[in-house]
């Protein structure tokens, strides 16, 4: 097996968490350049290590006239000068076996948004791998999709929480799976953003649908996760969020990122989240 990367040595002795944030999706080179530097700049300032976010396609969603992106050629080349710009470790989704060499090439963390027969062929770039838990799922298959990685030769592995969907276009976040999703051994993410979402839940003019949201509770759910204990936070952030093509209802606004950045940092540090808490059920004694 290969060895575990420095940036994943970084991530995951982070304290009190790490971050990966940006916008949803690429709209264009100078939007993207913008929000790297304002994100990094906040998260230098409130002491978070940071890695940027930003997806090149769009391609899990409901409606065929949703926006999806430049293409992987153009984004790579706009996430590269992200990177060399900012000298900023990058984040990007897969959604095809094929692009996770490609991908590989730029960015330092390959994410798999539920496709699990993706994991063996993003494995093999050896790059870091973030596996979200399908909206299907339970906490417990994720111990099992990361020793996939594993057993691929790559130590490189992180898992991550987005809510579980029960129909009628909602998902809900249960505080357990935080805990429950340790038993892969390996840093817990939580995804504060997309747990929000409303899948399919806004109609479009014209025809179509896209994905409705609940912004105002993702300082909740963030506010949980750190208090569990969670080693990373992941959220997507927006200068503009009712302008933004893709997930506009639930993107954090980059004027509030600061803000609630400080607050979960202060909560984290004063948690004991990270520990198991030790039960002692002998009888007591006065």
């Amino acid at each position: 097996m290969a060895a575990t990367s420095p940036l994943y040595n970084q991530l995951k002795d982070a304290e009190p968490f790490f971050l990966l944030a940006g916008p949803n999706v690429i709209e264009s080179e100078d939007h993207i350049l913008r929000m790297a530097k304002h994100i990094k700049h906040i998260a230098t300032k409130v002491g978070l290590p940071l890695v940027f976010k930003s997806s090149f396609d769009k391609a899990n969603r409901t409606s065929s006239k949703s926006f999806r992106g430049p293409g992987m050629a153009e984004g790579l080349k706009i996430l590269e000068k992200v990177k060399v710009a900012y000298d900023l470790p990058i984040v990007t989704d897969v959604h095809e076996a094929y692009q996770c060499e490609e991908v590989g090439k730029v960015a330092d963390i390959i994410q798999i948004p539920a496709f699990l027969y993706l994991l063996v062929a993003a494995a093999q770039t050896g790059k870091i791998i973030n596996i979200k838990k399908g909206q299907f799922c339970a906490p417990s298959v994720m111990e099992n999709s990361a020793e996939k990685i594993r057993l691929a030769g790559n130590p490189n592995v992180m898992v991550c929480e987005r809510g579980t969907m029960f129909g009628y276009n909602d998902l809900i976040v249960d505080p357990r799976n935080f805990e429950w999703m340790r038993e892969a051994n390996c840093p817990v993410v939580a995804d504060i953003t997309h747990a929000l979402q409303q899948p399919a839940g806004k109609k479009l003019e014209g025809g179509g649908v896209a994905s409705g949201g609940l912004r105002e509770l993702i300082p909740c759910i963030a506010r949980t996760a750190v208090a569990v204990g969670v080693d990373g936070i992941f959220m997507e952030v927006h200068d503009d969020p009712l302008s933004a093509p893709v997930d506009g209802p639930t993107q954090w606004p980059l004027r509030h990122l600061e803000e609630l950045l400080e607050e979960l940092i202060a909560i984290a540090r004063v948690t004991k989240g990270k520990q198991r808490f030790q039960i002692d059920l002998t009888p007591y004694r006065d």
